[in-house]
């Protein structure tokens, strides 16, 4: 007879309580919080700079940042005028919602309109994990491969909206726009999907009013 012993389960299932706290904390307070998944160099941190810059105030924002090592991204974060908390997983794929609530203990979240959870750089292993947040918003370059949202369905079908980066970079790679954007909406029709450039700011208006829309909807749903 095989024996099961369901540790995978048993951790996943600590994870979800934990989020579902997380959440009702975040609701409290009004905060959106948006969980930023991609893979390593697809933009996630350069996309969180020229947000930041473009929001210019009008939004009250705090990043937790996500990485094996270092605190790189976490200084460029810091330098574009917004707190940041950096978390080291040590090499670990993911974030996890004990992760979070450590990190709240370096961020004080009274007041924020938005908090941005840039993941670990990877498109699968953060996509199973729940760390509270209202809104997984999965980011992917267009040097990649227009093929990307068929290779990791996942990360598409879990997530909320989709951006693809660094479209200004088209006339020169093998790989197209309008054909990345189908296949991310074969993978989940209810996708909000940007193309986006970080550098020359194409697209950014509507990827910021989406935002702005969506922490209206949250300040309205607990005020």
């Amino acid at each position: 007879m095989t024996t099961r012993i369901p540790i995978l389960a048993e951790i996943t299932e600590a994870n979800s309580i934990l989020a579902e706290n997380l959440r009702a904390a975040f609701a409290a307070e009004g905060v959106l919080v948006l969980n930023l998944m991609a893979s390593p160099g697809a933009g996630k941190t350069t996309l969180l700079e020229r947000s930041i810059a473009e929001l210019n105030g009008a939004l009250k924002i705090a990043v937790i940042e996500g990485d094996p090592h270092t605190s790189i991204d976490a200084e460029r974060i810091d330098a574009a005028g917004v707190k940041a908390v950096e978390i080291n997983t040590g090499g670990g794929c993911h974030l996890e919602a004990r992760m979070i609530r450590a990190a709240l203990g370096e961020l004080d979240i009274a007041g924020l309109d938005l908090l941005v959870i840039e993941n670990v750089g990877n498109l699968i292993c953060p996509t199973g994990w729940d760390l509270g947040e209202d809104l997984k918003v999965i980011l992917v370059s267009l040097t990649e491969g227009d093929d990307k949202p068929l290779k990791y369905p996942m990360g598409f079908l879990t997530a909320d909206a989709a951006v693809i980066s660094k479209v200004d970079l088209e006339p020169y790679v093998p790989a197209d726009r309008s054909t990345m954007r189908e296949n991310a909406l074969t993978i989940n029709p209810d996708l909000a999907v940007f193309e986006v450039s970080s550098i020359t700011g194409e697209g950014m208006d509507r990827f910021l009013q989406w935002i702005k829309q969506r922490v209206a909807d949250k300040r309205s749903r607990t005020s």
